[in-house]
């Protein structure tokens, strides 16, 4: 009779790997990046227990964005105070903060459950191409063959 594998946290294993955000569309590089940071990709993924590696996006500026995004999509914040509703279009956040676009759609794409602070502290977004991650040495993940 087998038994069900149920990956254990001293198990896992985490890798580097480096994202070029200039080859592909906003919406792919989010989708690539929260599977890596969840680790789906790996024959020991557990849902419960946190087997994902670590991603490294660089060149956050040069992201593309697709169809008029850039215009009519809107993020929206409030303090709570009555009538403290700000806006800012996609344009403004990417002249602004390049890297919170980044993040902030990989966190919406990432499960919502106690694991999510996590995986996003494993997330690195850097705005041009240099980043201070050399040293761990990541690997250079291929969008394009993925597409």
């Amino acid at each position: 009779m087998t038994k069900t594998y149920s990956a254990k946290p001293t198990e896992v294993t985490r890798k580097w790997h480096l994202i070029d955000a200039a080859e592909a569309p906003m919406g792919r590089i989010a989708s690539i990046s929260s599977q890596l940071l969840t680790g789906k990709g790996k024959p020991m993924y557990t849902p419960h227990i946190d087997c994902g590696d670590y991603v490294v996006i660089i060149n956050a500026k040069k992201l593309k964005i697709t169809g008029d995004k850039l215009r009519s999509k809107t993020y929206y914040r409030h303090s709570q105070y009555p009538g403290n509703l700000k806006e800012a279009s996609l344009g403004q956040k990417m002249s602004k903060n390049p890297e919170f676009v980044i993040e902030n759609a990989i966190s919406g794409m990432l499960p919502k459950n106690k694991l999510r602070d996590m995986r996003l502290a494993r997330l690195k977004v850097f705005e041009g191409e240099e980043h201070n991650h050399s040293a761990q040495k990541p690997i250079k993940y291929n969008i394009k063959e993925r597409l």
